[in-house]
């Protein structure tokens, strides 16, 4: 690479929930840069247009801004490389593809629609084998035979992430991409576009992933832990100790401290020594070390403005006592009725959720439950109400059946403060974490039977 000075990226999409993977890698980055005096740079990779939203956007700052983890550069700031969205710079990326057509270094693909709409393709080497250079890996290489021709430009004329990756990354000067190992299936293509547009290529350091706390260490995911940054924001879990935890994935002290600061953290991180296992994301250790912070760090009256800004501010408190009211006697019925509010977990208890019905069929409407909610663009009461009752209609049940148990999973009572005004209050990724953890005590749904509701629910 060359010697300019270093700039990384964190590259999310505004497709779900910010995912504490994205947290991992936006710190690696950022300690890379700031150690060697460089830029870190924020861009937002929205090539999925169907998927991409706004208010994901906004999420994926914010909870980035909340943990600590600021950038130099991004679409909320700007800066001297800007546009910082990939859909903003797709007219770059269309005069790419046109040259390398013009070059007869990629053709038109039409599909199965003979003489209309068409992709661009890039010509990949029918024989050979490429190098695949990495910053943490020595010696990975692949056969061209198994890498088949990407796709540049979409028959929409809108570019893929392979080709807006590579634009982005060239035009904004980036030197270093730091990314999940994930990426290293699709280095050749990255490779071979770069050198057919006689473009010097960055550097690449593929990381691990993070691994759930299992026998297999398999990825990370959140069907096994909680993935949702806002997850943690919302069950009482500090920025900076998430932040330390997400560092100690990634170094360790020669002395055995666990409790370190960011620019400890930047200061004393070799990206070069990061292990190639994989960190195991251990919620229990995290839990520990956020009550480090709590019993070292502050004191009574400190904790007490820590909860009010965490959840006992007086919007909050209004909204609850507006959704208990209805229920209350006395002032004391307050402390029951809202208290799922101002916890991380509820009870579980299997016979209550099933009510009667068959474990195995409830756990599925959970599951559907979660899925309907997750795919809520704006989460509001209006929209909590139509989502279910859609599904309801769907799966031929009542309304007022299908939410019993979903009352249960979120309060571990079948009587409690009303079901979608509570879900806005607790917030999706905290309404959805509790939905999992009550599908989980009921048994759970076989992978096999949840691939195919999700193929019968995406029309697949």
């Amino acid at each position: 690479m060359s010697t300019s000075p270093v700039r990384t990226r964190i590259a999310p999409s505004p497709t779900g929930d910010p995912h504490v993977g994205t947290a991992y890698q936006a710190l690696l980055n950022h300690a890379y840069a700031k150690k060697h005096g460089g830029a870190f740079i924020l861009r937002i990779e929205d090539t999925d247009q169907a998927r991409s939203t706004r208010a994901s956007e906004v999420a994926i700052l914010g909870s980035l801004r909340w943990l600590g983890l600021g950038w130099d550069e991004g679409p909320d700031i700007g800066g001297p490389f800007a546009p910082y969205r990939q859909s903003e710079r797709v007219e770059a990326c269309r005069e790419v593809a046109e040259r390398l057509l013009s070059e007869g270094k990629a053709y038109r693909d039409f599909g199965e629609d003979g003489g209309g709409a068409y992709a661009i393709r890039l010509h990949t080497p029918d024989t050979g084998r490429i190098a695949l250079p990495d910053q943490l890996r020595q010696g990975l290489s692949k056969d061209w035979e198994s890498v088949d021709d990407p796709v540049l430009l979409k028959s929409d004329g809108f570019p893929t992430y392979h080709l807006a990756n590579v634009v982005d990354d060239h035009l904004m000067e980036i030197t270093d991409v730091i990314r999940g190992e994930e990426w290293i299936a699709s280095l050749p293509k990255h490779l071979l576009l770069y050198e057919t547009l006689g473009w010097e290529p960055p550097s690449f350091w593929h990381v691990p992933l993070l691994r759930n706390k299992d026998k297999n260490r398999t990825k990370l995911s959140k069907r096994k832990s909680p993935t949702s940054i806002d997850f943690y924001r919302q069950a009482g879990f500090l920025p900076e100790a998430l932040l330390n935890f997400l560092g100690m994935l990634a170094w360790t002290r020669a002395e055995g401290e666990e409790k370190f600061t960011l620019d400890a953290f930047v200061e004393h991180f070799e990206l070069g020594s990061l292990s190639l296992a994989g960190a195991v994301f251990d919620t229990e250790k995290l839990a520990w070390l956020n009550g480090r912070y709590l019993r070292e760090d502050y004191g009574p009256a400190e904790l007490a403005g820590l909860l009010r800004n965490w959840r006992f501010d007086d919007d909050t408190l209004t909204a609850a006592a507006g959704l208990a009211q209805p229920r209350m006697r006395t002032l004391g019925d307050f402390g029951p009725l809202a208290s799922p509010f101002f916890t991380d977990e509820t009870p579980c208890d299997p016979e209550a959720l099933a009510g009667g019905l068959e474990r195995s069929e409830v756990a599925e409407w959970l599951l559907l439950a979660e899925w309907a909610l997750e795919d809520i663009p704006e989460f509001t009461a209006d929209a909590v109400h139509q989502a279910l009752r859609a599904l309801s209609e769907s799966l031929e049940v009542k309304l007022r059946k299908f939410t019993r148990p979903l009352y249960v999973a979120l309060s571990g009572s079948a009587s409690s403060t009303p079901l979608f005004g509570s879900m806005v209050l607790l917030g999706s990724a905290m309404t959805r974490m509790r939905l999992r953890r009550a599908r989980v005590a009921l048994g759970g749904v076989p992978r096999r039977r949840e691939k195919e509701l999700a193929a019968r629910r995406t029309g697949r």
